[in-house]
């Protein structure tokens, strides 16, 4: 449960002024007695659900301040003032689903033949809006996998703004089709990365040039719209994992973050975790590229071209052949290697895979991120058949040239059966990423979008059972 700013009818129209001003002046003109009793009555039935509740009250008076016409408020009215634009939200009130497992960076007091690991998960509250919420675990000597309990409390990120990246601003417009001489009179002002005040600035000398140039308005506004992409979340380094929500922080993703791919790549200066989710505003969808070296503090930046179009965009742990790599669904039916320069844009889509059998009649996807062993990456699978049904299956791709397809599996390694049939969205299995630790494939998945299972596969095994394609 997390409190958040809450503005009258804002949930149903988008946009509520005249309500906003009435509600204040309702607040101003309770009796000093009756907003004392009103706030004591709050704390005392809503304290022990919240960590720090007087300060988000704090927060959300002060976003209303404005509306006050008169004298300064004393301190209990304006807690009743930031009570009344709040309200609770269950991010997990509808579903959890569609995790990715990978290895914890801390792996302090871990026993040699454990591994302490931590999953991410989307979780979908009141009005199906997505989040990224994490747990941790440990994968014991015995290959079996405990995760901790979520504690009390959790909260979202605090965002900041970042630099932003001048050549993916560029490729954001090539894809929307408008990266001409205007936006390039703005962007060439700048470095390759820069601040938003340095944008501003820029944009500032062009927008007197409505009548030297063509479509200034137009560009401005989609030069901004990329720029609002590229933000910056953390959290009290203190703060229990499971406590930590990664939530939906620009117009782009507000109706939702979801999907997250992690991997762990140890390739490059700076080794980090990374992930793509899916942004959905309520209409469309985009792909954003996640970065974070402790699970503390993110940066997130749009992803271009198009091999990160639509859903489903997983990368390789390394470099292969010089190029970034990463598997994708562009087209929404098939899977498919892409590779970039820069890992920012994705280009040059190869087909890995189409829908022929009749588990995946429908459409095909990845499960996350290849598993590198040394036959081969193993790129986990998900198809989706008659009475969209969804199955777990597997790729054998070349280690060297991955779009080689090296094996394929007979049928799936997983189907839906019994009680996961019935759930907020039946006959649905399906991960985004799992790892392997001694020679054990662990692979967490979602089930029918109520829950979430664990499944693990003997690697040997698993490559022994692939149908070899020469």
């Amino acid at each position: 449960m997390i409190a958040r700013l809450f503005i009258p009818g804002q949930e149903l129209t988008g946009g509520s002024e005249g309500r906003t001003l009435a509600t204040v002046q309702r607040v101003l003109a309770l009796r000093d007695d009756e907003v004392s009793v009103a706030v004591s009555d709050l704390f005392e039935r809503f304290s022990h659900r919240h960590a720090d509740l007087a300060l988000t009250f704090e927060r959300h008076a002060t976003r209303v301040v404005d509306y006050v016409d008169g004298s300064p408020l004393d301190a209990t009215r304006r807690q009743l003032l930031g009570a009344v634009f709040t309200h609770e939200y269950a991010i997990e009130g509808t579903s959890v689903c569609n995790p990715s497992l990978v290895v914890d960076p801390d792996q302090s007091g871990v026993a040699p033949e454990a591994v302490r690991v931590i999953m991410s998960l989307r979780a979908i509250g009141e009005g199906h809006i997505s989040s990224i919420g994490f747990r941790r675990g440990l994968i014991d000597d015995r290959h079996v996998l405990t995760m901790e309990d979520a504690a009390p409390f959790p909260e979202v990120a605090r965002t900041s703004t970042t630099e932003i990246n001048r050549d993916v601003v560029h490729g954001r417009l090539r894809d929307l089709g408008t990266d001409g001489p205007t936006a390039a009179a703005v962007l060439d002002q700048l470095g390759r990365t820069f601040s938003p005040h340095a944008l501003e600035s820029a944009i500032s000398r062009i927008a007197t040039q409505q009548d030297t140039r063509l479509n200034v308005t137009e560009s401005i506004f989609y030069i901004r719209e990329a720029a609002s992409l590229f933000y910056g979340t953390s959290f009290a380094d203190d703060l229990d994992i499971s406590r930590r929500v990664l939530w939906p922080a620009t117009p782009a993703e507000e109706r939702g973050m979801e999907d997250a791919r992690f991997v762990w790549v140890a390739d490059g200066a700076t080794p980090h975790y990374r992930a793509s989710y899916t942004a959905f505003n309520g209409h469309d969808v985009s792909q954003q590229l996640l970065r974070t070296s402790d699970f503390t503090h993110f940066t997130s930046q749009p992803l271009t071209g198009v091999g990160s179009q639509n859903k489903g965009l997983a990368f390789f742990p390394r470099r292969v052949g010089g190029r970034h790599l990463a598997l994708s669904r562009h087209d929404r039916e098939s899977n498919t290697l892409v590779s970039s320069r820069d890992s920012f844009h994705w280009e040059n889509p190869i087909p890995l895979q189409v829908p022929q059998t009749p588990w995946d009649l429908v459409q095909l996807g990845n499960c996350g991120s290849p598993l590198e062993t040394s036959e081969g990456w193993i790129m986990l699978t998900h198809g989706v058949g008659p009475m969209r049904t969804y199955s777990l299956s597997a790729l054998l791709l070349d280690l060297e040239q991955p779009h080689l397809v090296r094996g394929h599996l007979s049928g799936p390694l997983r189907t839906v059966s019994g009680p996961e049939q019935d759930g907020y969205v039946p006959n649905v299995v399906y991960s985004c990423g799992g790892l392997i630790h001694r020679d054990i494939l662990h692979v967490c998945f979602g089930i029918a979008d109520q829950s979430i299972g664990h499944m693990t596969i003997s690697v040997t095994e698993l490559l022994a059972a692939f149908v070899r394609v020469p």
